[in-house]
């Protein structure tokens, strides 16, 4: 039987995005990331600024419109 999305053996897959907090404010947005991953840098950041491409698993980046919404799912690196 196919099942989508990553898996671990013992149960649940750790959270890597959060596509649900699209629309939602920066402040919003950062307060459930922490929830789920506590240690995760967060940085809000304009939705049309460049950043480094470099993969951190420790950074999680909030692209907010000019509104301060979060304008795409925030996600691990």
């Amino acid at each position: 039987m196919a099942t989508s999305g990553p898996s671990t053996a013992g149960g649940a897959a750790a959270k890597d995005s959060w596509p649900e907090l699209v629309g939602q404010s920066s402040e919003e947005a950062k307060k459930k990331i922490k929830q789920d991953k506590p240690d995760a840098d967060v940085q809000v950041v304009p939705a049309d600024a460049f950043v480094t491409m470099d993969y951190n698993t420790g950074r999680v980046r909030v692209f907010v419109d000019s509104n301060d919404k979060v304008a795409k799912a925030p996600r691990i690196g």
